[in-house]
């Protein structure tokens, strides 16, 4: 049936490795009890190099997610989406 449509993600780096990247980025660049938007993650001017440089935005929010679930970080909703933020505890 040509209406069906079938879709692949795939992944250059599990999820759970991508949360270790982005909360040892946050620590190497005082952002632990500070904030930075999913956009910063993305695209932001510090990121470059980084392994989350570019990374899909559902696979970033699920490295945040798992953060989330271990008490290291905090989404929040911005105005747009790509505001929204992330505070990083220790």
């Amino acid at each position: 049936d040509a209406s069906l449509k079938t879709r692949c993600r795939i992944l250059w780096r599990h999820p759970k490795q991508l949360a270790s990247d982005i909360y040892e980025w946050a620590q190497a660049n005082g952002l632990i009890n500070g904030i930075c938007t999913l956009y910063e993650l993305h695209s932001g001017e510090d990121i470059n190099g980084e392994p989350f440089e570019g990374a899909d935005e559902e696979l970033l929010r699920r490295a945040v997610n798992i953060l989330e679930e271990q008490g290291k970080a905090t989404l929040f909703k911005g105005e747009t989406s790509s505001e929204d933020g992330i505070k990083f505890f220790p």
